[in-house]
C-alpha cells in the first residue's frame, strides 16, 4: 500500500533540489517534477525566465512541456505536478490544459499566486477540467529558499 504523504514529501524534494539549481544560475528558485500515476518521474525543471528571456519559462510550463513530449501526448491525465511555489495564473491554467490531475505545491505566494488571489480554476465548472490541489506542503523549507534568494537580491548580493 502507498503512502501518499511520504511520496508528495519525497517528490516535493526532488522538485526542491531544482528550485536550488534555479537559485545557482540567478533565478527565482522555483522547482518543479510532473510524476506518473505509477510514480515514476516524467519530467523535473526548474525556472529559466532569466537565462532564456522567456517569460513563459515558469518551472510548472517547462515540466508539462517536458511530459508532454516524453509521453508523446498533451493529455497529462492521471499524474501529479510538484511545484516549490504556489502557480501563477499562467501556469494554473497550463496545469487546467495539460489535464493534470492533482497539484501539490510548497509555499503559498500571496502577491502572485493564483489561489492567493482568488482564482480557483481547478474547482471552476465552467472550465472542462477539474483537479485537486493541496498547498502548502514543505512550506517552510520551500519559503526560506526564496526569502534567501530575494534578501540577497535586495542586498546586491554578487556570488
Amino acid at each position: 500500500m502507498r503512502n501518499r504523504h511520504f511520496e508528495d514529501e519525497w517528490f516535493m524534494d526532488i522538485a526542491l533540489k531544482n528550485a536550488e539549481k534555479a537559485y545557482s544560475k540567478g533565478e527565482v528558485p522555483v522547482g518543479a517534477v510532473v510524476v506518473c500515476p505509477e510514480g515514476k518521474v516524467i519530467s523535473e525543471s526548474f525556472n529559466l525566465k532569466e537565462s532564456n528571456l522567456d517569460p513563459l519559462g515558469h518551472a510548472e510550463v517547462i515540466a508539462i512541456k517536458a511530459a508532454a513530449q516524453k509521453t508523446s501526448s498533451w493529455r497529462l491525465n492521471d499524474c501529479t505536478l510538484y511545484v516549490t511555489l504556489e502557480p501563477c495564473l499562467m501556469c494554473l491554467a497550463s496545469i487546467t490544459h495539460s489535464r493534470i490531475k492533482r497539484l501539490v505545491f510548497g509555499a503559498y505566494d500571496p502577491k502572485g499566486g493564483a489561489f492567493s488571489l482568488g482564482y480557483y480554476f481547478n474547482k471552476d465548472k465552467r472550465l472542462n477540467h477539474r483537479f485537486s490541489a493541496v498547498g502548502g506542503l514543505s512550506h517552510y523549507k520551500c519559503s526560506k529558499l526564496l526569502s534567501s534568494f530575494f534578501k540577497e537580491r535586495r542586498k546586491g548580493y554578487k556570488k
